[in-house]
């Protein structure tokens, strides 16, 4: 018997071995809708366009419980341009710019000039130039308009606005401003689920992890006795920058920079607060911002020393009551930021943090991952063959069910 014969496999019977593909139209709706919730949010889109039926699933109750089912989505980044723009973000699922049709409520003409100020889970708060706050949905365009919050407001300084939200209800959420003069410092707290202002109250002074009780200051780059930040401009929309944590004994800190660049915690619960140690010493130009990643504060600063700019990432220990750096970036990335006076506005989500660096010469956007200790610069976005320049951004999770 010929071998080459013997090795060759028979030729299977069209009529009987052939598999019809399996008609996706037929498949049940449900499974359908658990399919289709599974896709990233810019896929979706993209699909809405195949078929009428399949364009209805995206205002279906069913559809929105199936999507409300996924625990989370790669986050997408509200990026903010010098003319305040909020139209471009960019997805970190796979990577690309993308344009954000504007909500019709934010463009009525009290709130045309609405600036995004802070975020939390799939929603976005604005704060239009008259002092309203609008929640939004960035995805579904839904938005809701925050009651005033009163005359007891009116005439204080508004030092912080943190945003968090439920994450056993995702419409839920809750707006927290600082408000006073420091030290005498107060907070307003706007609850969803109830739809009003709760009662202003005012903070304490706590001494515990305060300046007072720190008996030397290490400082990684010298040591010095009193310092001050020289460079704190911050970006219109990062003006009231800070991160509002849930702490291990589920006491909610909301965290801001002062005025002088030192990091002050207010712990809501205690009704408490205490002003962190600073971080560098006097004279040197630099920028700070804070951030919340995987439920701890972060403080990034980006300093010039030794000829060269230096960007390194710190989180505070209340047992050693001191600065401990987490990261920094390599030296060939952070160099070209030397001498250029560039001011930092980040953001974090998850892992990963967002960092806008803006100057009048240029401005670069750098992803960095803090459990691969991964730093990548993003790609530039170009708008009409041209680059878009960008000077923060804010990060939320693309829900369509989110309801505000």
């Amino acid at each position: 018997m010929d071998a080459t014969k013997s090795l060759k496999r028979k030729s299977p019977d069209s009529s009987s071995s052939s598999i019809s593909p399996f008609p996706f139209n037929e498949l049940n709706q449900d499974l359908l809708e658990k399919v289709l919730s599974r896709l990233p949010p810019s896929s979706f889109f993209r699909l809405r366009s195949v078929c009428k039926s399949w364009n209805n699933i995206s205002s279906s109750t069913t559809f929105h419980l199936a999507c409300s089912e996924v625990q989370s989505r790669d986050p997408w980044f509200l990026m903010v341009g010098q003319d305040l723009n909020q139209s471009i973000v960019f997805d970190t699922s796979d990577g690309s710019w993308k344009n954000l049709t504007y909500p019709n409520f934010l463009q009525q003409t009290q709130f045309s000039k609405s600036i995004p100020v802070a975020s939390s889970g799939g929603l976005v708060c604005f704060r239009s130039s008259t002092g309203l706050f609008v929640v939004c949905n960035p995805i579904a365009g839904a938005c809701f308009e925050i009651p005033n919050s009163g005359q007891a407001c009116e005439g204080k300084t508004l030092n912080a606005i943190a945003m968090s939200s439920s994450t056993k209800n995702l419409s839920s959420y809750r707006i927290v401003q600082v408000l006073g003069e420091f030290p005498n410092l107060s907070v307003r707290v706007f609850d969803s689920e109830k739809k009003q202002w709760e009662n202003e109250f005012l903070l304490r002074k706590s001494n515990v992890g305060s300046v007072e009780d720190e008996p030397e200051t290490m400082y990684f780059l010298s040591k010095a006795g009193d310092v001050v930040a020289t460079n704190m401009q911050r970006s219109p929309s990062k003006q009231y920058s800070s991160v509002l944590i849930k702490e291990a004994n589920d006491e909610e800190v909301v965290y801001f920079l002062s005025q002088s660049g030192t990091v002050l915690a207010c712990n809501l619960a205690l009704k408490t607060f205490n002003e962190y140690p600073r971080l560098l010493p006097i004279y040197f130009e630099y920028s700070i911002d804070v951030v919340e990643c995987n439920g701890e504060l972060l403080v990034i600063v980006l300093s010039d020393f030794l000829e060269t700019a230096s960007l390194r990432i710190w989180k505070f220990s209340k047992e050693e009551k001191s600065w401990l750096q987490v990261a920094a970036m390599p030296p060939s990335l952070s160099h070209d930021f030397f001498g250029k006076k560039a001011d930092i506005n980040c953001v974090g989500f998850g892992s990963s943090i967002l960092i806008c660096i803006s100057s009048s010469e240029f401005s670069s956007y750098v992803m960095f991952n803090l459990v691969d200790n991964e730093w990548v610069e993003l790609p530039k976005c170009f708008v009409n063959g041209r680059a878009k320049e960008f000077m923060s951004a804010f990060s939320f999770e693309p829900r369509i069910e989110i309801s505000v």
